[in-house]
């Protein structure tokens, strides 16, 4: 019988074999994986293209032409597969679209070459039509990952909320959030959506204080955000040397090296900001009449005189207080203060980081205040012995792994209350041995009295935390409009998205708090909580993951995150910790809201807040397997090692627990480092602060620095990436923000959510800017220190924006 013009054997050249062997090599990598997904239950997508795949790339070798028309029809079930998922989401299109289509080029220009010469015209003319419409819908995926934001802004009834603080921004920036209200809000407005186009850089100031080395292989991540009070600027380095400018022209008037060794770097070198202090009833002329305060990451308050950078001869000891007193043991890098103190009635309250996933006896987490001109110690707070009010009494120590507060605390000079975001006990994921003092204060917002040290009232988000979900960000001051009036109010966003609004003179919620039911499994399902409280205000959380929304720049990236889904343990959020399989965390350490917080606009009524939305992918690894693989040792014991966490994945000790654990932050696969989660990973929102509702929301972060393999693919997509840092917003109707991975700082209308500007930075913009004035003349500046963990290039320089003369 003869055989049909589609399986008679033609014509089989060097490039059909070749596109044969690569179709048949991808179906068997589909087919091999896309049967295991099937069989954890999951998509059949992946086994029956796989499979014809194989059979197209068969006929292919064969020189057939049925092997191409079976390539089209998989490509045409990869879309229609892809619209069924992804409705007409673009990322969600991009794994069933672009790279198919890249396959389906290669097989219509190998077509023309299985037909007999006289048909070879008519076969590369249909070629080409189906070429065409494949190149359009892959052109029509990307097309629509790039839409602009929706906005509600006629929604928005405008407020004036006033800002409790004795240091007020306005000319200057007097605090590291503006002011101890934390709103990160400028009353300056000549810059506007109008003007910004030709903003334009005013100067740069090069800090010096770099990493020897390599800097892609250091720690750094400067964070600063700088002050401006008068006519001097104020920054500390990411080792805590202590620069004062000229506001105007970047010129250095004085500098200040306190000399921390590098040994006492703990997961980063970082000085988010220092304090500003004018003593009161002191001669203006008189040393040290106005100081400045920073902690540093060898655990030191340092002051110094503000006009001369000279350390304060009446503070502590040669102007230095070393706040591990009455700790017991340290280690260099277990204790280090990153985030600047705050300072109400004249008492320097710090907390201090405590390095993550060392050991359960880590130093004490406890909070202390100083006298802001003598730096005695007026007070201490160890949630573990709340009697003790000072140092611990002789032969003991501050409770040891106790919750601490690493980012910085808010202040309200009236009612006398500094409010503590706190962290987690040492070691996150795993509670076992926490006291009951611990459970109670541990992730939540607590109210302390600054005279007496001793707690009013707290706020808990998350009970008997095993996530790391500590509260990273300040909490934003307000006085909140209600029905007629205002209500002194506090708004605090999480880690876990939540956004919660509570009176912050008793910590009751102004708007509800719901005990939502979540998992009590894991390897301790009886110290896990039944319920959890969710805000009803607003929450920048996403809904539950589902294997859909895994995803990968090809089918096979994506098949591969699909099975580790169907592996792992995930029942939503709040999925316990889990040692026989990985486990989901969702949203991941990172937030939600993370130290960068959150900015709002008073009069306009508005909350601006940048997010991250990524899981991580977890595992706590038993003991005895943790020390066969060869786990890093807590950072004091002699084989070393410290965090490791970043990058593509974490290991860290618990020593003292039953387990180690594993993260894979962000959740990336092992080759590529993509991520297993559709995009956008991060995004910036607009929130009515009366309401809670979303006025606009968007993607945050282009793609122009990220690709696989850690190659820059430079694309101006606005993929959403990570971000870590805040932003500022001004009376001229502007955010300011940089924060993302793509080295641009950004000027977005704050009507709208559009970007009106952008300029590129030297390094990674991971820090807050501050504005103020000059000479009339409004000003930007934003440090571009970079961030290791970030991935963004590290780097020292301080760059001021201005409008032309």
């Amino acid at each position: 019988m003869p055989q049909s013009s589609a399986t008679r054997p033609r014509n089989r050249s060097l490039f059909v074999i070749l596109v044969g062997a690569i179709l048949a090599l991808i179906g068997l990598v589909l087919a091999i994986g896309g049967a295991w997904l099937a069989v954890l239950g999951g998509s059949f997508f992946y086994l029956l293209v796989g499979l014809l795949l194989c059979a197209a790339g068969y006929f292919l070798i064969r020189g057939r032409t049925l092997g191409a028309w079976l390539y089209v029809g998989a490509w045409l079930l990869s879309l229609i597969w892809g619209l069924a998922e992804a409705g007409l989401d673009g990322w969600g299109l991009i794994p069933f679209a672009i790279g198919p289509t890249v396959l389906l080029v290669l097989v219509l220009l190998a077509l023309p070459l299985l037909r007999p010469e006289r048909w070879r015209w008519r076969t590369a003319f249909g070629a080409s039509a189906v070429m065409i419409l494949g190149v359009a819908i892959a052109g029509f995926a990307l097309s629509r990952v790039n839409r602009p934001p929706a906005s509600t802004m006629p929604g928005v009834i405008a407020s004036t909320v006033a800002d409790p603080s004795l240091l007020r921004p306005g000319s200057d920036w007097p605090a590291y959030g503006g002011s101890y209200a934390a709103q990160r809000y400028s009353p300056l407005g000549q810059i506007t959506p109008a003007n910004v186009g030709r903003l334009e850089r005013a100067w740069v100031y090069n800090t010096g204080d770099m990493p020897a080395g390599d800097p892609r292989n250091s720690k750094y991540g400067a964070e600063t955000t700088p002050l401006k009070v008068g006519d001097t600027l104020y920054l500390c380095s990411a080792t805590n040397i202590l620069i004062a400018l000229d506001p105007a022209t970047g010129r250095q008037r004085w500098r200040y090296d306190p000399q921390v060794s590098d040994e006492w770097i703990p997961y980063t070198a970082a000085c988010r900001g220092v304090a500003y202090y004018a003593v009161p009833n002191a001669q203006p002329t008189a040393a040290c009449a106005t100081r400045i305060v920073e902690g540093t990451l060898d655990g030191r308050l340092i002051a110094v005189d503000a006009r001369t950078g000279r350390p304060c001869a009446d503070f502590g000891t040669n102007g230095a207080v070393d706040i591990k007193r009455g700790m017991g043991e340290v280690a260099p890098g277990m204790v280090s203060i990153t985030s600047p103190p705050t300072i109400v009635r004249g008492v320097i309250v710090t907390g201090h980081q405590v390095l993550d996933g060392q050991k359960r006896t880590a130093p004490s987490g406890v909070i202390q205040g100083f006298d802001a001109v003598s730096g005695a110690k007026r007070w201490a707070w160890d949630m573990v012995h709340p009697d003790w009010t000072g140092d611990p009494p002789a032969g003991q120590e501050y409770a040891r792994g106790t919750p601490n507060m690493w980012t910085t605390a808010s202040g309200d000079e009236g009612l006398g209350l500094v409010y503590l975001p706190m962290g987690n006990s040492a070691v996150d994921y795993w509670s076992g041995s926490r006291s009951p003092q611990e459970n109670a204060f541990s992730t939540s917002l607590v109210a302390l009295d600054v005279t007496s040290g001793k707690p009013r009232w707290r706020f808990q988000t998350v009970r008997r935390d095993v996530w790391d979900y500590d509260l990273g960000a300040q909490a934003t001051l307000v006085d909140m409009p209600i029905g007629g009036g205002t209500v002194p109010a506090l708004v605090l966003p999480s880690k876990q998205g939540d956004i919660y609004v509570l009176d912050r003179r008793t910590g009751r919620p102004i708007f509800p708090v719901q005990e939502r039911t979540v998992p009590r499994t894991g390897v301790e399902p009886q110290l896990r909580s039944p319920t959890q409280p969710f805000s009803s205000f607003h929450t920048l959380a996403f809904p539950k993951l589902e294997e859909r929304d895994m995803w990968g720049m090809s089918p096979i990236d994506q098949m591969i995150c699909r099975i580790q889904f169907r592996r792992a343990e995930y029942q939503g959020m709040y999925t316990p910790p889990t040692a026989d399989r990985r486990f989901i965390e969702y949203p991941g350490y990172n937030g939600g809201t993370d130290w960068g917080g959150i900015a709002i606009d008073p009069v306009r009524g508005i909350i601006v807040a940048n997010y991250n939305n990524m899981p991580n992918y977890n595992r706590l690894v038993p003991r005895a397997e943790a020390e066969r693989e060869g786990f890093p040792r807590p950072r004091d014991e002699a084989r070393g090692g410290d965090m490791g966490e970043g990058g593509h994945g974490s290991r860290d000790p618990q020593a003292g627990t039953p387990y180690a654990i594993a993260v894979n932050p962000g959740w990336r696969l092992p080759l590529t480092g993509l991520l297993c989660k559709r995009p956008p990973y991060g995004g910036i929102r607009a929130i009515d602060l009366r309401t809670g509702r979303t006025i606009w929301d968007r993607p945050f972060g282009t793609a122009r620095r990220n690709g696989p393999w850690n190659i820059p693919s430079m694309l101006p997509i606005d993929i959403g990436t990570p971000n870590n840092g805040g932003a500022v917003v001004t009376a001229g109707g502007l955010v300011f923000i940089a924060a993302a991975t793509d080295n641009l700082i950004r000027a977005i209308d704050i009507r709208t959510g559009k970007t009106l500007w952008h300029d590129t930075l030297p390094a990674g913009g991971q820090a807050t800017p501050s504005v103020y004035e000059v000479n009339g003349k409004q000003y930007l500046v934003i440090m571009a220190g970079g961030h290791h963990f970030m991935e963004t290039p590290i780097g020292d320089a301080l760059v001021a924006y201005k409008l032309p003369d």
